[in-house]
């Protein structure tokens, strides 16, 4: 028998609503419960991993597709994506190692199909995204919205 996949869960919201701020002090009252957590975070930004100088970022330069930096510590894959292209939820968690992890957290990806609780400020004036998404399984907000049942 296989075991059960490693459960996820998103937190969608519109930029600036909190959302990092928010999975800041949950995963350490997730730690405190003996979960192995881990997390995908979405970016609509280039970013840079490796700082320029570095090995790791000369060998990029050089062309090298994927690089791999392993340590005693950690690892950490960088892929390169020629032509860039939009980042799919499903083929990040396929290329990821969950044999070690309890759960998985998804920062962003708010237009997937998978179970995400919704972060609303109503002072930020930005529409609801539960109506839309039948996806989206609890809204938290730091005010009131009226939110019927699906």
């Amino acid at each position: 028998m296989q075991p059960a996949p490693t459960p996820v869960l998103g937190f969608a919201a519109f930029s600036g609503v909190g959302k990092t701020t928010l999975l800041c002090q949950l995963i350490p009252l997730l730690t405190l419960q003996h979960l192995r957590v881990g997390l995908i975070k979405h970016s609509h930004h280039n970013f840079q991993i490796d700082q320029p100088g570095k090995d790791s970022f000369r060998l990029r330069e050089a062309g090298a597709s994927t690089i791999m930096l392993v340590s005693s510590h950690r690892r950490a894959i960088i892929t390169e994506f020629t032509p860039p292209q939009e980042p799919r939820l499903d083929e990040q968690l396929a290329s990821m190692d969950t044999t070690q992890l309890d759960l998985i957290l998804v920062e962003g990806f708010k237009a997937e199909a998978f179970p995400k609780i919704e972060l609303h400020r109503p002072s930020l004036n930005k529409p609801l995204l539960y109506p839309n998404d039948p996806h989206i399984i609890a809204v938290a907000s730091d005010g009131n919205c009226a939110v019927p049942s699906h």
